[in-house]
């Protein structure tokens, strides 16, 4: 009988969150999971890491998983700890999600769900963040249940190139106006940032980080932002290597 791939998850949401849990059920029909998540939500960690203080582990019986615990370090430790010492060796693919809220476009810097799935990219093993465009608790992640498993299926089926994972960005529609799936590139946008300034009930000031988030190309046809506000599921591949290569030639003459 053929073995069933080892199938590591994770999120940044925490180990408890709704999305989690709907990720587990259809990642459960491709293979045997190992579960490691944080134990709190950990959105916006990007790809940190806990160099200055203790990480703790602790079993937990939340999914249907071989093996799970939640984690006190940021979504990227969980890859690092499932790998190096929770199995002890690179499984098959590591799943990362569902997130609540979109991870498209500038958001896969500051993204927590992407971080792990590049981390596990950079341990050599095929790896998807998957998000749906829905910040609510009560999210409906069932709407797209088909799709995230069509690309789980693939993923496994036809394996990944070597460094690279997919960004999976789920439109908040349901199941009936969802059109497809469409690989595409990032897309370029940004956030407009402010600082309000408010006082605390002593009257000491602190700031709140808000924003507004700007596509700067909006007719390109071609892109994740496209993609989700037309009702498709976005697919983009992404590596770590920040290198600008196009403008790499153009700067030779920096060298002595």
């Amino acid at each position: 009988m053929n073995k069933r791939p080892l199938i590591l998850v994770t999120n940044d949401d925490g180990i408890s969150a709704p999305g989690i849990t709907a990720l587990c059920k259809i990642a459960a029909k491709f293979g045997d999971l190992i579960v490691v998540a944080p134990d709190k939500p950990q959105s916006g960690m990007g790809h940190a890491i806990t160099i200055n203080s203790t990480i703790r582990i602790q079993k937990t019986n939340h999914h249907p998983a071989l093996k799970e615990f939640s984690c006190s370090g940021t979504p990227v430790d969980c890859v690092k700890m499932a790998v190096n010492h929770i199995i002890g060796h690179r499984p098959d693919l590591v799943l990362s999600g569902i997130n609540h809220g979109s991870n498209s476009s500038i958001n896969v810097i500051y993204s927590g769900t992407m971080s792990a799935a590049i981390e596990g990219a950079l341990e050599g093993t095929p790896s998807i963040g998957f998000s749906l465009c829905d910040y609510s608790i009560d999210a409906d992640f069932s709407q797209a249940e088909e799709f995230i498993a069509s690309i789980i299926k693939s993923a496994l089926e036809k394996g990944m190139p070597p460094g690279t994972c997919l960004n999976v960005n789920i439109p908040k529609l349901n199941k009936e106006l969802l059109k497809g799936v469409r690989l595409v590139r990032q897309a370029r946008a940004n956030w407009v940032e402010k600082f309000e300034e408010r006082k605390d009930p002593y009257g000491r000031e602190y700031y709140w980080l808000t924003g507004e988030f700007v596509n700067f190309e909006p007719e390109a046809l071609d892109t994740d932002e496209w993609a989700l506000s037309n009702g498709y599921v976005s697919v983009v591949p992404v590596q770590a290597d920040l290198t600008d290569h196009k403008y790499l030639t153009h700067l030779r003459y920096f060298e002595v």
